[in-house]
């Protein structure tokens, strides 16, 4: 199912300021509130659409990717398709099953605490501890997956894990059994493989689009040029076109994070900086005088 358009769902035009963008959320926010909707399924999905889109056109950069690119530009946090919203899900990556936990305890955890049943483990046969490690990978290792050696805390062999394509920092791989044993007639813990990525020197990771800045110098702005842009997958030639202004996105299809099970990836948005030159020649500051006359500007300057 297709996403509605953010200023459609916020009611504005594409032109409207960041005031009218904040005074339509803020109505809207309010009528759909959860608090204001108890029980109201329709309303809550209503409050996450409406908040989704206010994060997306608040945010200048943000607002400029979507005008450019539409949702390809600003990225899919959702990357991983199927799961349970309570944690402790499945997820399938190209073919291969991986448990994943992001914190917290279970829905039966959860309605014991509420409702008073003493924690819903409670109602489950003994199991033993549960254990957690923590690995650290690459920018690059999280994007394409990986292989890694962890301790086994149970009985300090080392087991071998398959991260895969697409991980984010802080998530954590659920090996289930893999921890502490039980006592007689129950059953072992599981074991939790937090997955810690590097920081990329360069490149940034927003859901599954990645992101980078290229500065260009004001006159190959002007004119237009080629650059080299560093990509996870090896530097590429991207055009510059002329007249290119300062934070202008241009979208690199492909060259993102693996989003769904097909294999697709999303974009990497390139965002250009212009540089301001600081030290300029006697000669530059003429001719830049010369540009900004206006008398020159009627004749042709650049004819």
């Amino acid at each position: 199912m297709s996403k509605r358009d953010y200023y459609e769902i916020l009611g504005v035009n594409k032109n409207a300021s960041d005031d009218e963008i904040k005074k339509a959320y803020r109505k809207l926010a309010i009528k759909y509130h959860p608090d204001k909707n108890p029980g109201n399924k329709e309303a809550e999905e209503k409050f996450k659409e409406v908040s989704e889109a206010y994060e997306v056109l608040s945010d200048k950069q943000k607002r400029s990717r979507y005008d450019q690119f539409g949702h390809a530009g600003v990225g899919n946090n959702s990357g991983f398709s199927g799961g349970n919203p309570f944690g402790n899900g499945n997820f399938d990556f190209n073919g291969t099953s991986f448990n994943f936990d992001f914190g917290g305890g279970g829905l039966d955890d959860i309605l014991g605490n509420i409702f008073g049943f003493g924690g819903g483990r409670s109602r489950r046969p003994s199991r033993g501890q549960d254990y957690e490690v923590q690995t650290t990978i690459t920018f690059e290792e999280a994007i394409f997956g990986t292989s890694k050696k962890v301790s086994d805390p149970s009985s300090g062999k080392e087991i071998k894990i398959k991260i895969p394509a697409g991980i984010d920092d802080g998530m954590a791989i659920r090996l289930a059994g893999k921890g502490g044993e039980a006592p007689s007639g129950g059953v072992r813990g599981d074991l939790y493989i937090r997955v810690r990525v590097k920081p990329h020197k360069s490149l940034t990771r927003e859901g599954n689009i990645i992101l980078s800045e290229e500065v260009v110098s004001m006159v190959d702005a002007a004119l237009g040029t080629e650059i080299d842009v560093e990509t996870v997958d090896g530097t590429i030639k991207m055009k510059v076109p002329a007249g290119t202004q300062s934070g202008t996105p241009f979208k690199l299809s492909g060259h993102g994070v693996p989003m769904r099970i097909d294999g697709d990836r999303g974009p990497h948005i390139v965002t250009i900086i212009v540089e301001t030159p600081k030290n300029l020649s006697r000669k530059q500051k003429e001719l830049l005088e010369e540009f900004k006359n206006p008398k020159n500007k009627k004749r042709g300057f650049w004819n």
